[in-house]
Parts: C-alpha cells; sequence; structure tokens
C-alpha cells in the first residue's frame, strides 16, 4: 500500500506542489533555519533530510543521492564552501547545489560552484520554490501557469530555543577564539532569522570588540547572559 511519502516522491509536479519528487538535503546546523525549510519543502511538495554538519553531510551523500543540496556556509566543522565545491566537481553532479548564508556570500558561494544562492532568513515560499525551480531540469518543472503563493514562513520557537541551548553549551565549554567565530557565524544568523533585535546587538558588539583587537570578555559575558535569560524566558525578549 503506498503511503503519502510515497506518493509525494513519485507523483508530478503540479501548480500548488512544485517541488513534489523532488528531495531536498539541507546541511544546516540551525534548528531554526531547518524547521524553515522543512516548512518550505512541506508546502512545496519535496521530501527533506537533513545534515547538521559537514561529516554528516558527507555519509548521507555517500549513500543518498538528493536532487537538490541545500548548504549553509557556516557549519560546525568548517566551511560549507568545501562541500559545495566537492559535489560540484563531482563526475555526476546534483541536479541543483544551493548555498546559504545570513551574510552575503553569494560570490563565494557560486565561486565554489553551486548554481545560486539563498539568503537567510529563509521565509518567503516563493522565493525559495523559485531558487530551485530556477535550475531543475525541464522534465521536473511543474506546469504552467504556475500559482502564486508568496506564504510567509514561521517556523516554531521551540526550534529557536533548541538553538540558544546548543549555543549555551558552546559558550560554557570553550572561550577558544574559534569558538568564537563560530558562535557570532552561528548566532549573527539565528538572530536575524528570528528578528531577535536584542541577540543581534550583542552578537555585534562581541563581533566588534573582537575586530578592534579589545579584550572580548565583556562582550562574552554579556551574550552568555542574555542567552541564558532568553532561554529561561522561553525566547527573545
Amino acid at each position: 500500500m503506498e503511503t503519502l511519502d510515497d506518493l509525494m516522491f513519485t507523483r508530478a509536479p503540479t501548480a500548488r506542489r512544485p517541488l513534489l519528487g523532488v528531495t531536498v538535503l539541507v546541511v544546516e546546523d540551525s534548528r531554526f533555519a531547518s524547521e524553515a525549510v522543512r516548512l518550505m519543502c512541506l508546502r512545496s511538495g519535496a521530501r527533506i533530510r537533513r545534515a547538521d554538519s559537514l561529516e554528516n553531510a558527507r555519509r548521507h551523500l555517500a549513500i543518498y543521492r538528493p536532487t537538490v543540496l541545500l548548504v549553509d556556509v557556516g557549519l560546525p566543522d568548517g566551511s560549507g564552501l568545501s562541500l559545495i565545491r566537492s559535489v560540484s566537481e563531482a563526475a555526476t553532479r546534483l541536479d541543483v547545489v544551493l548555498g546559504m548564508s545570513g551574510e552575503d556570500h553569494s560570490a563565494d558561494v557560486l565561486a565554489a560552484g553551486a548554481d545560486g544562492f539563498i539568503a537567510k532568513p529563509v521565509q518567503s515560499l516563493l522565493n525559495f520554490q523559485s531558487a530551485i525551480l530556477e535550475h531543475l531540469p525541464k522534465d521536473r518543472q511543474p506546469p504552467a501557469p504556475r500559482g502564486v503563493n508568496d506564504e510567509t514562513i514561521c517556523p516554531d520557537p521551540i526550534a529557536y530555543r533548541d538553538d540558544l541551548n546548543h549555543i549555551a553549551q558552546v559558550l560554557d565549554d570553550t572561550d577558544d577564539d574559534g569558538a568564537l567565530d563560530y558562535v557570532t557565524q552561528f548566532l549573527s544568523g539565528v538572530a536575524r532569522s528570528a528578528h531577535d533585535h536584542d541577540l543581534d546587538a550583542a552578537v555585534e558588539n562581541l563581533s566588534k570588540l573582537r575586530r578592534s583587537g579589545n579584550n572580548p570578555d565583556a562582550g562574552v559575558v554579556a551574550l552568555t547572559q542574555l542567552v541564558q535569560t532568553q532561554i529561561a524566558a522561553g525566547g527573545p525578549l
């Protein structure tokens, strides 16, 4: 007996579900950003798998061939650009390779061989679908004309708290300079995705201290306190 998941995988795309038959592997360490992509795929008819690091992404790709690879530039074990480059240079290339980031890394992503770039926060369903459809083969395209649904996707706040708990553990475990690079990159994207202006300001303050060569300890303490306060409050203040 066919399941709904089987039907979504085998059916041809439609105007309302333009990504039916498409499988997406999203390589993203943020639960909040991943949840946004998951909801986009659900609305569009695509199947999705997630990897939260370069290592896990490579394990997925060793046994699983997605239609679309969506890679965040900043990952805990390295740059997503390296994965984009290796996949783009493979003898049998995936149909669509896209990079994404909360910062403007579009030039770097394209130079690494990606087909396109998606800026975070990922909120517009129409923009998400268009970024993929633009590069899909003609036999994967939905019939025209396609209904325009510019729905704004809002992930569950629980995913946001998961991200805060993750970074709180990173801050608690180490004050290594490389770890702070990851913390500021990660939280910058999360804060913008969630429109958390207080967190964004605290991250920017820490980044400024580090760029100027000043002792970043005060910025780390302030950021840690804000993260803990928001965890206790259940989300942005």
